[in-house]
């Protein structure tokens, strides 16, 4: 069985947490003209934008090399939560799961977080752990940000 585990990681927000779940969850086509250093293009595979199962093809830049990641979106309106299951694409040439949880918790009025958790297994031991595509979404999520807060 080859490597697996999970990354953690919160990045403060600002604004309300409602606001950037809602961003999150059905706005992704916003993403490029808000974040288009890191994100080029979302386009709906099937489904609906904002609809439970539905799956997504991204167009974004990792380290400097424009990537393609398609993924079925899973909704947890409870816990203010959208997961990305990977389905195809660069990341999954090195992992045989890439799950990343994005879940936006209001700790006070003041205090807002995204909580990322990436939960990923290598397809062999010696692919590369995925580091680099948790600072990419921490980036991603940062940079979000001034963008929720004009909306």
């Amino acid at each position: 069985m080859a490597t697996s585990g999970t990354y953690v990681t919160e990045v403060p927000l600002k604004g309300s947490a409602e606001k950037h779940y809602k961003r999150w969850r059905n706005e992704n086509h916003l993403f490029p003209d808000a974040i288009g250093h890191h994100i080029q293009g979302v386009t709906v595979h099937d489904g609906e934008w904002d609809s439970h199962g539905a799956i997504k093809i991204w167009n974004y830049t990792c380290d400097g090399k424009p990537e393609v990641f398609k993924e079925r979106r899973e909704i947890d309106d409870e816990n203010n939560a959208v997961i990305f299951r990977g389905l195809e694409g660069h990341v999954m040439e090195t992992l045989k799961v890439y799950d990343v949880i994005f879940q936006f918790i209001q700790k006070s009025p003041d205090d807002i977080i995204c909580k990322i958790t990436m939960i990923w297994e290598k397809q062999t031991d010696e692919s590369p752990e995925p580091i680099n595509y948790m600072k990419f979404v921490k980036s991603m999520v940062a940079d979000m940000d001034n963008h929720v807060l004009k909306a």
